[in-house]
């Protein structure tokens, strides 16, 4: 058996290699040629699997070590009989801990504010789930769900005016509820003064030009992207607007990606009957420091946002994104390529869950905080 495998997910040798022979390859350049004599396609979201990709090849299964399924064109694999699947919610605490990360480097305590979550599914009820537990307001909108399923379910107009929203919806363009410009120059005119908005999702659930037309003209929005329409081309102008921008990397977290990982792995054995030989317990790495002591000589929230920092220096990702674009100097295949490099080489970043925060009293509201992002007090 050939599997073919986009280079960027981890610990795919320690899953597949004894079910058959794997090469590793670009993601975003993979071609008809590569899987012309493959059995098994394992993809992130930069790879359209469609038609022009998979016609008259012997590919039976395709995994999407992702939450979306907009790069794949399911009614045709469907015609075809090539069985898919996805990995939902497999990075979506990853996603959360990067818009927590995002708010603490800007200096927003979410605390004590009202969120606006777009899409509540895997990720974004991740998010409201872990809010609300901390007993913050939030207000959602999700035209798929019933107000049983989400007791905060609003208008979209409503979502809008809360103090921060954060989209996390899957880009689709057919059906009743089309997400792509969902947020177009009207509804960004309706956020609120001093708002803050961030998109985790998909580039174009906001129509970016847009964006930047809104932003050229209101100083007091405060926008975290690190999703872009025409990505990995994304609009320089806008970058140099945001407060924060990063390479679709909410994400990618190591535990993140291993998730994905281990999920198609077991879709895979399911649809070639095949008996697993590695579970996700067996390989997942341990942290070697994951001692964080807490800080001393600051208040609560003070405290909160260094142990976040320490974690997860959610800053180095824009910096990394701006030398990128610095290099590249206009837009093109060298900011393509960079935007693609980020990506590939992103540095190993571990969910909260794997760090303990030490010296605090476990009854103390900061712990009580801490423990409710995933951290351990000891």
């Amino acid at each position: 058996m050939k599997i073919v495998i986009d280079e960027n997910i981890p610990l795919a040798e320690d899953f597949f290699s004894a079910h058959g022979e794997i090469v590793r390859l670009p993601g975003r350049q993979m071609s008809a040629a590569d899987v012309a004599d493959a059995d098994a396609l394992l993809v992130r979201s930069v790879t359209p699997v469609n038609e022009a990709l998979l016609a008259g090849s012997p590919v039976k299964f395709v995994g999407t070590c992702t939450i979306g399924m907009d790069h794949l064109d399911q009614r045709w694999l469907d015609h075809q009989s090539i069985a898919y699947t996805n990995a939902p919610g497999c990075n979506a605490n990853s996603v959360v801990e990067y818009v927590y990360a995002a708010l603490a480097h800007l200096n927003i305590d979410w605390r004590d504010k009202t969120v606006g979550i777009i899409g509540c599914g895997n990720v974004g009820g991740a998010l409201h789930r872990a809010l609300t537990a901390q007993g913050v307001s939030c207000r959602c909108y999700d035209p798929l769900l019933s107000i049983e399923q989400n007791p905060d379910l609003c208008e979209l107009e409503d979502v809008l005016q809360c103090d921060i929203v954060s989209l996390h919806t899957p880009l689709t363009t057919v059906g009743p509820h089309p997400s792509r410009h969902l947020l177009a120059k009207e509804q960004l005119l309706q956020l609120a003064p001093g708002g803050v908005l961030l998109n985790c999702g998909r580039g174009a659930v906001i129509d970016n030009k847009a964006l930047l037309q809104v932003m050229q003209n209101r100083n007091d929005l405060q926008v975290v992207l690190d999703v872009w329409e025409w990505e990995p081309n994304i609009d320089l102008q806008l970058l140099e607007r945001v407060v924060l921008g990063s390479p679709h990397i909410a994400g990618y977290s190591f535990d993140g990606k291993l998730k994905g990982t281990a999920m198609i792995y077991e879709a895979f054995c399911q649809q070639f009957e095949l008996a697993p030989s590695t579970r996700l317990a067996d390989v997942v790495p341990a942290v070697a420091d994951n001692q964080v002591p807490a800080p001393v000589g600051v208040d609560d929230w003070q405290a909160l946002r260094e142990v976040i920092a320490t974690v997860y220096d959610i800053a180095a990702d824009d910096q990394r994104l701006r030398q990128v674009a610095s290099e590249a100097g206009a837009q093109g295949e060298a900011l393509s390529q960079g935007f693609d490099r980020l990506r590939k080489n992103y540095p190993v970043r571990r969910e909260f869950g794997n760090y303990q925060v030490t010296g605090l009293d476990k009854n103390t509201p900061l712990a009580e905080t801490l423990a409710a992002l995933g951290f351990t007090v000891k």
